[in-house]
C-alpha cells in the first residue's frame, strides 16, 4: 500500500514509514512510566482513553452541522461523511463546530483532564481555542513541531490528537516522525522560531523522506478507533497523510499543560486572538530561505 505525506509517496511498511506506534494503554495509570515512555518515545497512544459513545456523540453534532450547511452528499448515510462536490464551507461554521457542545464535552471531559492532572501532578487546564481538522479528499498537513504556533508559555504544552470517528490509513490521519524529539540541531534552530514573531512559514518541510534520510527516524501512524487519542509534546515532528477517500476526515488537536505555569495568551479567552495578521512593511521570510540561514 502507498501513502503519501507532502509531496512524498511512500511505501507502508517500508523503509520510511510503517505503522509501529507503541500502545501505552497499559501504563495509562502510571504516571511514572508514562514519563519514562514520553521521553523514549516522543509520544503516548493511549487506546480507548474517551467513552467511544461520547466521540461519536461529538461526531454526530458536527455532522449534522455540516449537512445542514450542504458539505455532505445527502444521498450517502450521514455518518459516513461523504463529500457533496458542490458544498461551500460557510464562513463562521468551522468556530460554530468548536464550540458544540458535545464537542466541548470530549475535549474538556473528565477522563482528559483527569488524566493530565494525574500525569502533570497538579491541576490541568486546557487552552479555550480548540483545532479542528475537516480535511477533504487530497488533503493534508506538513512536517512541523507544535512549538512554533504556541511557544510563548510553558514548554511542558502537550498536543492530544483526537480522532472524531474510524480513521484508516486511506482516510489520512495523524503520522509521527518517531525519534524527531531528539533532532536537537532542528530544535535550536526551527524549534527556537515563532510564526507570528518571525514572519516565517510554519511547516518545515513538505517532504518527509528528506527528514529522515537526513535526520534518521522513521514516520508511524496507525490506524484509529473511536475513544483514541495520541498525545506529544511541543518538539515532536508530525504531519498527516493525504486523504485519498471521497470524505472528510474528522479530528480534533487540543492542549493540556499546568493551570500554574504560563500560558500562551494567543489561544485563551472567549475570543482567542490566534494568529496575528502579516505586519504591513515586513518581509515575509520562506522556511526555505530560513533553513539556508539556519544550516538545516
Amino acid at each position: 500500500m502507498k501513502v503519501q505525506i507532502g509531496k512524498s509517496e511512500m511505501e507502508m511498511d517500508g523503509p520510511y514509514i510503517n505503522t509501529d506506534l507503541r500502545d501505552s494503554s497499559a501504563i495509562a495509570s502510571d504516571a511514572k512510566a508514562l514519563h519514562a515512555r514520553m521521553d523514549e518515545d516522543g509520544y503516548l497512544l493511549l487506546r480507548g482513553l474517551y467513552d467511544r459513545q461520547q466521540v461519536l456523540a461529538a461526531r454526530g453534532q458536527m455532522l449534522d452541522r455540516m449537512g445542514e450547511a450542504g458539505l455532505l452528499d445527502p444521498a450517502a448515510p450521514r455518518d459516513q461523511a461523504v463529500i457533496n462536490p458542490n458544498g461551500k464551507w460557510p464562513a463562521d461554521l468551522h468556530k460554530a463546530l468548536t464550540r458544540q457542545p458535545a464537542f466541548i464535552n470530549l475535549v474538556e471531559s473528565p477522563q482528559i483532564m483527569g488524566f493530565f492532572d494525574r500525569f502533570l501532578s497538579g491541576p490541568s487546564r486546557t487552552y479555550d481555542y480548540k483545532w479542528l481538522r475537516v480535511v477533504g479528499t487530497g488533503g493534508g498537513t506538513g512536517l512541523h513541531y507544535d512549538v512554533v504556533y504556541m511557544g510563548r508559555g510553558t514548554l511542558k504544552l502537550y498536543t492530544a490528537w483526537t480522532p472524531l470517528g474510524d480513521i484508516p490509513i486511506e482516510l489520512g490521519p495523524l503520522a509521527l516522525c518517531l525519534g524527531s524529539h531528539r533532532f536537537e540541531k532542528i530544535k535550536k534552530t526551527y524549534g527556537q522560531m515563532d510564526v507570528d514573531r518571525d514572519h516565517i512559514d510554519g511547516w518545515f518541510s513538505n517532504d518527509p523522506i528528506e527528514v529522515v534520510d537526513k535526520y534518521g527516524g522513521k514516520w508511524a501512524t496507525t490506524h484509529f478507533h473511536p475513544g483514541d487519542v495520541i498525545l506529544f509534546g511541543m518538539f515532536t515532528m508530525h504531519a498527516s497523510l493525504k486523504n485519498t477517500t471521497n470524505r472528510f476526515r474528522l479530528s480534533s488537536d487540543t492542549r493540556y499543560q499546568l493551570a500554574s505555569e504560563p500560558v500562551d495568551e494567543r489561544w485563551i479567552g472567549s475570543e482567542p486572538v490566534a494568529h496575528s495578521a502579516p505586519t504591513p512593511g515586513v518581509k515575509h521570510t520562506s522556511m526555505d530561505e530560513a533553513r539556508a540561514k539556519w544550516g538545516v
